[in-house]
């Protein structure tokens, strides 16, 4: 990446850094900025780094991870922090807003009055405004320099006649002229207010929204050119964090290590020799070939079952909390699917090629996947209802005691680790997301495997969120993985300088 490109994109990030940064970290958890500083951190070896490093390393973090953010997630965007009305910030931040505006309103009351506060307000007033404006908007610029111009504001105050009525008039002007169109209403509702507390209060409530809709601009705007550049600019940030914090890739290393002894060791099955959901690789066995691409493969594939006390790869730290909403959505969709196929073999067909009995089941049980165990012990009750009442509407006699307590018996199963349909199931969902893995490989798949139709189209959107970011991934820290791996596979040979392709 050029520097001037680098140097373009650090500005851009400043900009919404600035104002926004701690919102963002604290409503994004799909993104977790401070567990991904604190983990690398923490994976380095012992080194004093001064206020001054940190501020900086955080910064570039930061602005590293608002990056791969943009693009990686299409409905990204900037958010208000909106604390809990009955939370302990919320009360201190209320205490601390009605104690700053209650002294305001005391200083403008008093003779003469005192517009101390006042100044500063407008102060920031004229700087957001500023911030709001385009390159191109230089004689609006100079409209609010003029009409703002803090130096006459002063004199003004210090001789008693500081018009604020006026001033407020000419923000909301501004204000209508920058606003968006979705922001009007909010624009002229200002101008009914007669209070100038009141207007000053809530002047500053929609200028941050303001700010936060250009922001949200902003990173509409700046997707498509750093779309171009991503890879580039992620890579180059990440090695600067890593000369800061040197020999930070140890869970990297570990990650792909256990990656490499799984596709060597023997195939694994459950209890009742039912496939557990890693025994269907392809490449499984002494046979298999222990190529790069196959250990980094499977390495991803391990995502999809990663141990929640496990520590995480440093270079999938910045999509961490997507990942593990796709390893969840996979856990619902192996349930689904399994609670499906226990019931058509335990009911038949005549209940499964009844239109719509198959949705409703599967909204049934989508519906009740708040726990796993818990759940399939209410899932397994209301499927039996939900049978029972098909059977009726049909004029068939209900489920007999034994088919009854077999379905729900079967359902309830699932939860056990070994549970043969479970385990298929799993190793069925697994293959399938296998090959998103590279786009030439999701081409030719196009047989579903059975028990997977029920999901199809939910197995489909999450296939290609799965490929999606392990695409990405795989573009940006190839180097990094090819580095790793030869010394994993080819200790005795010397790495090479360059990016290999996986």
């Amino acid at each position: 990446m050029c520097a001037h490109t680098e140097k373009r994109f650090n500005i851009y990030f400043t900009f919404l850094l600035l104002p926004f940064s701690k919102s963002w970290i604290y409503n994004n958890n799909s993104c977790p900025l401070i567990s991904f500083y604190s983990t690398f951190y923490a994976a380095s070896p012992p080194r004093i780094l001064s206020i001054a490093e940190l501020l900086e390393t955080a910064q570039e973090v930061s602005r590293m991870t608002i990056a791969h953010e943009i693009v990686v997630n299409q409905d990204f965007k900037i958010q208000q922090v909106n604390f809990s009305p009955n939370s302990l910030e919320s009360s201190v931040k209320e205490t601390l807003h009605k104690a700053f505006w209650d002294s305001l309103k005391e200083q403008l009351s008093a003779s003469p009055p005192d517009y101390k506060h006042a100044i500063k307000l407008l102060q920031e007033i004229k700087e957001i405004l500023l911030s709001l404006l385009l390159p191109r908007h230089s004689r609006l610029r100079n409209q609010i320099e003029e009409a703002l111009d803090m130096g006459l504001i002063r004199q003004e105050a210090e001789h008693g006649a500081l018009d604020i009525p006026k001033l407020t008039t000419c923000i909301l002007g501004t204000m209508a002229m920058l606003c968006a169109p979705v922001r009007d209403e909010e624009v002229r509702r200002l101008r009914d207010m007669s209070d100038p507390i009141q207007l000053l209060r809530w002047i500053f409530r929609v200028l941050f929204v303001m700010k936060t809709d250009m922001a949200n601009f902003t990173i509409q705007s700046l997707r498509p050119h750093l779309q171009d550049h991503s890879i580039q600019y992620e890579r180059t940030k990440f090695q600067e964090l890593l000369n800061k914090l040197p020999g930070s890739l140890d869970n990297t290393t570990e990650w792909l290590r256990k990656a490499a002894a799984e596709i060597t060791s023997p195939p694994t099955s459950g209890a009742n020799g039912s496939p557990t959901p890693d025994s269907g690789r392809a490449s499984r066995g002494a046979s298999a070939i222990l190529s790069p691409t196959v250990v980094l493969n499977q390495g991803y594939m391990d995502l999809l079952h990663w141990d929640p006390g496990q520590e995480y790869p440093e270079t999938l730290l910045m999509d961490q909390g997507r990942l593990q909403v796709i390893q969840s959505q996979v856990n619902q969709l192996m349930v689904i699917a399994s609670v499906i196929l226990v019931s058509s073999s335990v009911c038949g067909n005549v209940l499964f090629n009844s239109p719509g009995f198959v949705d409703k089941l599967k909204r049934v049980t989508q519906a009740l996947l708040e726990g796993f165990k818990e759940a399939l012990f209410d899932i397994s009750n209301q499927v039996h209802q939900e049978v029972n009442g098909m059977l009726q509407q049909l004029g068939y006699l209900a489920l007999s005691s034994d088919k009854s307590a077999s379905l729900r018996g079967q359902i309830r199963s699932i939860a056990d680790k070994d549970n043969a349909v479970r385990n298929i199931i799993e190793a069925r969902i697994h293959l399938v997301l296998s090959h998103h893995l590279s786009p030439s490989s999701q081409d030719s798949f196009k047989n579903l495997p059975r028990g997977l139709a029920p999901i199809e189209e939910e197995l489909l959107d999450l296939g290609q969120r799965f490929g999606s970011l392990i695409h990405h991934n795989r573009q940006v820290f190839g180097p990094y993985y090819s580095g790793i791996l030869k010394k994993l596979l080819l200790p005795e040979v010397e790495p090479e300088a360059g990016i290999n392709s996986f």
